[in-house]
This record gives C-alpha cells, structure tokens and sequence, in this order.
C-alpha cells in the first residue's frame, strides 16, 4: 500500500512553515553582534589602561630601576597581545558565526582576517592564552621579593595547564583532520 501524498495546499503551507524556521534560526546568528560590540568596547577600555601604563612607564622611565623598566616593557607587551586576541576573536568569530566582512572596502585589510576557521580561532586564542601566561609569568619572576612561593606555584601550575591544554587542542584538531593537513599535489618533474 502506497503512503498518501498531502494535497498541494497543506505540502505548500508546510514548506513556508518550515522556511519561516529555518530563516529565524539562520537570522539569530544576529544575536552574536551585540557581543563582538561589546568586546570592541572592551577593546576601548584596555586602551585607555594601556594610555595609563604608558604614561606611568615613561614619567618614571629616568628613576626606574632595571627590572621596573622590564616589567613596565612586560605590562605594555602583555596588553598589546591582551588587544590582539580581542581583535582576533571580533573578526574571525564575526566572519565565522555572523555574517562575511566586505573586504573589496578595504585596501590594507590583513590577509588572516578572512581564513581563520573556528578551528584557526581556537588555536590562535589558546596560544595568545599561553603568551599572556608566560609574560605574566616573567612579570612574577622580576618581582620574586614581592610574591610567595605559594603564589608563584600557582602561576606556575597555572602556566603549564594552558601550555598542556594548548597542545591537547592542537593534538585533537590533528586528529580530527585525519592526522595531516591536506598538502598540495607535488610537482611533475
């Protein structure tokens, strides 16, 4: 016996249902942008810190000792790479999860920005975790006399948690694409 086909009008009206939900579903990918808005406005904040770890590192720059001009550096090192991964993060997740950027508008636009994949972006942002990790490491490594040893176990401990957790990332991305990147056909000789 043969199952009996919905008429026309219910098939129609079922299809136009069914398209109403998917373009809701697809259009809340909208939601993110307030997001990506608001770590630009974070964006914003770090660099009026920045402006204030600048200007506290140059006022004192003459009467500094050696490790206080070393761990100003360290400070404004670790707030560019801090803007960095927000910027990262704005753009490939924007482009991965929102909507694609017009880059035909933009003459000087890095090349990076349109081929980060959620997997790229995952990778970047753990090894931008790790390098703010190690400088914030070295930053408690100039100032021993002030920290304790319990303390910088922790940072230690800490350190090495994002290093393991960044290469079991990496490892697992390796895994999921079949153990190698897919590399171009060698040239014919």
């Amino acid at each position: 016996m043969q199952p009996v086909a919905a008429p026309p009008a219910r098939r129609s009206a079922g299809r136009r249902v069914e398209r109403g939900v998917e373009r809701f579903i697809f259009g809340s990918r909208w939601l993110l942008a307030p997001f990506y808005c608001g770590l630009v406005i974070a964006l914003l904040v770090l660099l009026a810190k920045a402006a204030q770890e600048l200007w506290h590192f140059v006022s004192h720059a003459l009467t500094a000792t050696e490790a206080e001009t070393i761990l100003g550096v360290l400070t404004l090192i670790d707030l560019t790479f801090t803007g960095s991964l927000i910027i990262i993060v704005v753009f490939s997740g924007y482009e991965n999860f929102v909507s694609k950027i017009d880059v035909d508008t933009t003459e000087d636009w890095p090349e990076w920005m349109s081929k980060i994949d959620f997997t790229g972006l995952k990778l970047k942002l753990m090894s931008s975790i790790v390098a703010i990790s190690a400088i914030q490491l070295l930053k408690i490594f100039m100032d021993l006399k002030n920290i304790t040893d319990r303390e910088i176990m922790w940072y230690v401990v800490l350190h090495v948690v994002f290093v393991v957790s960044g290469l079991m990332f990496a490892w697992t991305d390796r895994i999921g694409e079949g153990g190698h990147k897919s590399q171009p056909p060698e040239p014919h000789l």
